[in-house]
Parts: C-alpha cells; sequence; structure tokens
C-alpha cells in the first residue's frame, strides 16, 4: 500500500517524542520528586512507570516482528492517561500542594503526555491492521515495517549480537506478567481500594 512521503519521518518523530514525553521527562521528574521529598507525585510516578512498561514491551515485541506489539502500543496510549489521572486521592493531595516550579512541571508534564498519548492513539488507528498480518505478510507490507524501523535501529544499537526472536521471546513473558499483574489490579485490587491509589 503506498503511503505519503513524509510519513517515515512522521513515525520518528513519533517514537522521538515518546522517548522524550514517556521516558526521559518522568525520569527527571522521579528524580525532582525525591530530592523535593514530593510523596504524592512520586506515588503517581510510580504508578506511572509499572503502566509505562508496557511500551518498552511493546518496543522488543516490534523488534521479534509479532503483530501484537501494535496492538499493545495502542493501549499503553490508552492506559498511560488513564493511570495519571485516575487515583482521587492523588489528585486532590497533589492539587492542594502550594504552588511551585516542581508543582508547574509535573502538571506541565501530565497533560502533555496525556495529550501526547490522546493524539498517538488516534492517529495509530490505521496502523493497528498491521497487527492482524501473519509475520511473513507483515515484513513485506511497506507501511507496516515503517513502524518497525525505529525498533530494529534500537537493536542495532544495544543488542546487535542478540537474535530478533530471542527478544521478542522475552518481550512475550514479559507481556505475560503484565497481563497477569493487571487483571489482577482489576479483579481484585479496583474492587477493594476503587480511586484511592493508598487505599484509604
Amino acid at each position: 500500500m503506498p503511503f505519503p512521503s513524509w510519513l517515515p519521518s512522521l513515525v520518528w518523530t513519533d517514537y522521538r517524542l515518546a522517548l522524550l514525553f514517556t521516558v526521559l521527562f518522568p525520569l527527571a521528574l522521579l528524580l525532582w520528586t525525591f530530592i523535593a521529598k514530593a510523596e504524592a507525585m512520586q506515588s503517581l510516578l510510580a504508578i506511572y512507570w509499572r503502566v509505562s512498561s508496557l511500551l518498552a514491551i511493546t518496543v522488543y515485541l516490534l523488534i521479534g516482528a509479532l503483530p501484537v506489539g501494535f496492538v499493545t502500543g495502542w493501549l499503553a496510549r490508552l492506559l498511560i492517561p488513564v493511570s495519571l489521572w485516575f487515583w482521587a486521592d492523588l489528585n486532590e493531595e497533589i492539587s492542594e500542594q502550594p504552588s511551585s516550579r516542581l508543582k508547574l512541571a509535573f502538571t506541565s508534564w501530565r497533560w502533555a503526555v496525556s495529550i501526547y498519548c490522546g493524539l498517538g492513539a488516534l492517529a495509530q488507528i490505521p496502523v493497528l491492521r498491521c497487527a492482524f498480518l501473519g509475520a511473513n505478510t507483515l515484513l513485506g507490507d511497506p507501511f507496516c515495517r515503517l513502524w518497525l524501523e525505529p525498533p530494529w535501529a534500537l537493536r542495532e544499537a544495544i543488542h546487535a549480537t542478540t537474535k530478533p526472536f530471542f527478544l521478542g521471546f522475552l518481550a512475550l513473558v514479559a507481556l505475560a506478567v503484565y497481563v497477569l499483574y493487571l487483571g489482577y489490579f482489576v479483579v481484585v485490587r479496583l474492587g477493594r481500594q476503587g480511586r484511592s491509589a493508598t487505599g484509604q
């Protein structure tokens, strides 16, 4: 299927923005919250990192050219904003904190990553068709291969001697653990705690 000439640069830009909004900024904020002893923000960031680990799993699924990676990447973009705004007790505690540079930076990032993920989820709806292709068909589809190129470049940079299939297998194991944990949270913890992250 032909695609616009600007699409490859857009795909690479999306991966760079993901690195910025979902890895570098929250990592810097996490360090800042530890220095400032901002416990509510620390708790929310800890939840964020657990949820956003699905993005890392997605990258390794795509390194292995596993079609399920297109679904997990889309779901991660939906789950991240939910994880950042769902908790009523943390939202209240953060909003009641006095104004500070940390609070401004944290709130700005929370809105920015939520908007980025929301727009990304909408933009990636057409890409979901790649999840329903067989492995050989996926590799032969120029449109779907566009989304595989950045993960493959990452593999060349940090896993050059490791087989893509093995990395994909490890990602499947990690995905199974993630699904089990998410299922436990939805079935057990959510019923007990509701929208309270602390259970109080």
